[in-house]
């Protein structure tokens, strides 16, 4: 068989997710979707625009609420949107959670791996759960969340938790996507949809310092915006937060992703390299079939602590209440 070398092969990649990319676009009639920052009053709430596009013919919103972190899609109404460069964005909303947890990640740029925000604040003992959904030939590890149900059935329904997905991981696990999709409209669970970037490449020989997201020549944009847009295509809301592939970047990485609006989330407790979660962790595992050792480390935590999920000692946290309990002062 010919073999093409590699830069050539990753090049063909980036293509064939381009170009399913503007299908996608096409079928859901978006256009001209770009970065846009501005200030839009909506039911008396001050929300930062962090998206602008097009989609049958109206101007569409991609908006968060800078105290309470959730994103949602506005259409341009009478209300008028105030455009804002990103400094005027980030004075504006200066003393919301969103800005203070963007200004936390920041002060922790330095390190090459897991910088940003690393560990959530809940006020009971608990853990706020990240999954990550990194391309992968093998099935969802529906054990994961059939377990978590299990566990918090009578006690915290739905379940919280992220999941960071990357765009070639939605090409090819339809059924996996619908399968989650399905438990947030049953109410079993709730996700928040972290950017994992779209290709997710990764070199098994190259140092970290032009591995991932560091390799030279990747293309940011594509990788944080065909992301969302793909997430957009299959009926999902992008959040606020972005987390690095294989956590690793570095301080020009980390600018680049505040950027665009976007949190960097690491972790504390990656439980298949032998971390401990513990109260207030920002647990990592992997669900995309690579890491059987996180996930079975993950049943056997749930396990352990299945009477203090009972007395309600020990809680799943969502993401955004755990970051606005912190940066919000409360």
């Amino acid at each position: 068989m010919k073999r093409y070398p590699f830069f050539l092969t990753t090049f063909l990649g980036c293509v064939f997710c381009m170009l399913f990319v503007i299908s996608c676009l096409g079928q859901q009639g978006i256009k001209n979707y770009k970065r846009f920052y501005g200030l839009l009053r909506d039911q008396n709430k001050d929300l930062l625009v962090l998206r602008k596009f097009e989609q049958g013919g109206r101007t569409q919103y991609l908006v968060t609420d800078p105290q309470e972190l959730e994103t949602r899609i506005l259409p341009a109404g009478p209300e008028a949107v105030k455009p804002l460069t990103w400094a005027q964005a980030m004075d504006t909303f200066k003393e919301t959670p969103y800005v203070k947890a963007m200004e936390a990640a920041q002060v922790k740029e330095t390190p090459l791996q897991d910088a940003g925000i690393i560990h959530g604040f809940p006020k009971e003992k608990g853990i706020t759960l990240t999954i990550d959904l990194c391309p992968s030939h093998k099935p969802l590890d529906r054990i994961i969340f059939t377990s978590l149900m299990k566990v918090f059935q009578r006690t915290e329904k739905p379940v919280p938790l992220a999941l960071s997905i990357t765009g070639r991981w939605m090409l090819t696990h339809n059924d996996d996507l619908d399968w989650l999709k399905n438990l947030v409209k049953s109410g079993d669970i709730s996700i928040t949809w972290v950017n994992h970037s779209y290709n997710h490449r990764v070199s098994p020989t190259a140092p970290l310092k032009v591995n991932f997201l560091l390799e030279p020549g990747t293309d940011m944009n594509f990788e944080v915006m065909g992301t969302e847009l793909a997430m957009l295509q299959h009926g999902i809301m992008p959040s606020v937060f972005f987390r690095f592939p294989g956590l690793v970047s570095d301080p020009k990485l980390i600018s680049k992703v505040l950027s665009y609006g976007l949190i960097p989330v690491g972790s504390d407790a990656w439980l298949a390299k032998g971390q401990t979660a513990n109260s207030g962790s920002i647990v990592l595992i992997h669900g995309n079939g690579n890491e059987p050792v996180g996930v079975n480390d993950f049943i056997k935590l749930l396990q352990s602590e299945q009477k203090s999920v009972k007395d309600k000692q020990w809680m799943m946290y969502d993401l955004r209440e755990s970051l606005e309990d912190e940066f919000g002062g409360k």
